[in-house]
């Protein structure tokens, strides 16, 4: 008896989830190719506007537990020993300098970011409505993750200098790297600094997206309210 019920009752949440799948699938198909391109510009634009608000600024990368950048995996491990045996100020200099770098860089790919979305194509739009929850981290890291890069890395590089731990940082972390122990693109201060901030960034845009897919009238535009809307 309890095994039939079970049957029945899986049956039914398959057909619920069938026939949510299936109104979801006609409200994305009502919306127009320039509706659903219009309002998914809207909306991403709004979030990386909101993403860079909020982590280009003071404690914007340290004070968030989601994108605080700490020291890649052996050298995190080592960082604890040194502090249980009461050299930690060093090290928490680091960490705050590198979170400090991210957030001075952040503000200046707020172009490439707007300037994606807006270059963004129909196709990448429906791609990015009919995705999955990593969608738009996914576009924002192909279209903008190399020029991104660039752009951030200098402004990283003179940020961590200033602790004056880049060179031992590098030296100590080459010869963890030669030994199997970290990530080759991990040895380098500000590669790994770069790398970690765009991570953040894209979480963050992606982030702001979900909220707008979840509560559509929270969105900032018509068009976006109307295209989150349909697919409620």
């Amino acid at each position: 008896m309890q095994r039939r019920q079970f049957t029945q009752a899986s049956l039914a949440g398959a057909l619920l989830c069938a026939t949510a799948q299936q109104a979801w699938a006609l409200s994305l198909g009502n919306l127009t190719n320039a509706d659903a391109a219009s309002g998914l510009k809207a909306a991403l634009t709004q979030g990386a506007q909101a993403a860079v608000s909020l982590l280009g600024r003071n404690d914007g990368f340290l004070g968030n537990p989601k994108v605080r950048i700490g020291l890649p995996g052996y050298l995190d491990d080592a960082a604890k020993v040194m502090k249980s045996l009461g050299q930690g100020k060093r090290i928490d200099e680091l960490v705050v300098s590198i979170n400090r770098a991210a957030e001075a860089a952040v503000p200046m790919g707020k172009d490439l970011l707007v300037g994606a979305v807006q270059n963004m194509t129909v196709t990448d739009a429906k791609n990015i409505l009919a995705g999955g929850d990593n969608s738009v981290t996914a576009f924002f890291a192909e279209k903008t993750r190399t020029p991104l890069g660039q752009r951030f890395l200098p402004v990283v590089n003179q940020a961590t200098e200033k602790v004056g731990l880049t060179q031992k940082y590098n030296a100590f972390a080459g010869k963890a790297a030669s030994f199997g122990l970290l990530k080759a693109e991990d040895a380098n201060l500000a590669q790994y600094v770069t790398g970690k901030t765009l991570d953040g960034l894209y979480l963050m845009i992606g982030e702001e997206e979900r909220k707008i897919r979840q509560d559509p009238a929270a969105a900032g535009s018509a068009i976006a309210r109307k295209v989150f809307g349909a697919l409620r």
